[in-house]
């Protein structure tokens, strides 16, 4: 698993309105392009954004990926 720090966590909780800090405009784009892309897509995303693919993954498929991005949100340590 790619590394998540807590910029990256407070970026997508916020995307998915669960707390966190807004992103600017291009890395909203960013985390809205892997929110709706499929997995090919995705996988190429994650080329250049391993971290941000990694986050929304957590949020979207991990049952406690919101609890997990929150603890890395706010201990202010990468996780890997």
């Amino acid at each position: 698993m790619d590394s998540i720090t807590p910029e990256v966590a407070n970026h997508v909780l916020f995307h998915y309105g669960r707390g966190g800090c807004q992103a600017g405009s291009f890395t909203e784009q960013i985390i809205k392009s892997i929110d709706m892309a499929d997995p090919a897509n995705r996988d190429k995303l994650a080329l250049g954004f391993p971290d941000y693919v990694a986050a929304v993954a957590a949020i979207q498929y991990d049952p406690d990926g919101v609890a997990n991005l929150t603890a890395i949100a706010t201990s202010g340590e990468v996780a890997a």
